[in-house]
C-alpha cells in the first residue's frame, strides 16, 4: 500500500507533462485521476481511431495505459524528473467497445532509478458498467534533470 501524497505543485508539474503530450491530445485522452502512485487517463470513443472491424485500435489502448503507467511512475519520483518508458507487456483481453476507455494504472514497486507498474484498461458502457479489455505491466525509467 502507498502512503505518499503527491503536493499539488508536483501534480501540477505532471499535469503540464500530460498537455504537452501531443499524441495524447490527438486521441483526445483526459485526465480523470492523478494521485500519489496511480493516475487514470480516459480515451474517448472516436471511430477515427478504430481498426477495420470498428473497434478501438490497439494502439490506442496500449498508448492510454502506457501513459497512464508513466505519469503513476512519475508520481513517486521527485519533482522536476521525467519518466521514460523502458518495457511494457499488454494483454489485450477484449475487443475495444465502449463509449470510454480508463486507462487505471497504479505502481507496483518504485525504486531509485526503475519503477513497475500495472495499468487495467476498462471500457465504459452508456449504462456506466465496464469490463477490463486489457492489462499491462509496465517498467519506468527515471530521468533525472541532470542526466
Amino acid at each position: 500500500m502507498n502512503d505518499a501524497v503527491l503536493d499539488s505543485e508536483h501534480e501540477k508539474l505532471i499535469r503540464e507533462s500530460i498537455e504537452r503530450q501531443t499524441m495524447l491530445a490527438t486521441l483526445g485522452v483526459e485526465v480523470a485521476e492523478i494521485a500519489a502512485g496511480r493516475v487514470v487517463l480516459e480515451l474517448p470513443f472516436r471511430t477515427d481511431i478504430c481498426q477495420q472491424n470498428g473497434f478501438v485500435h490497439a494502439g490506442a489502448i496500449t498508448t492510454v495505459a502506457d501513459s497512464a503507467c508513466g505519469y503513476a511512475a512519475q508520481t513517486l519520483m521527485q519533482p522536476g524528473s521525467d519518466v521514460l518508458s523502458v518495457e511494457f507487456k499488454v494483454n489485450l483481453l477484449r475487443p475495444g467497445v465502449g463509449e470510454r476507455f480508463r486507462a487505471e494504472a497504479a505502481v507496483v514497486r518504485s525504486g531509485r532509478n526503475i519503477t513497475v507498474c500495472s495499468a487495467d484498461v476498462l471500457a465504459l458502457a452508456p449504462d456506466r458498467s465496464t469490463k477490463q479489455i486489457a492489462l499491462m505491466q509496465a517498467t519506468m525509467m527515471t530521468v533525472r534533470a541532470d542526466d
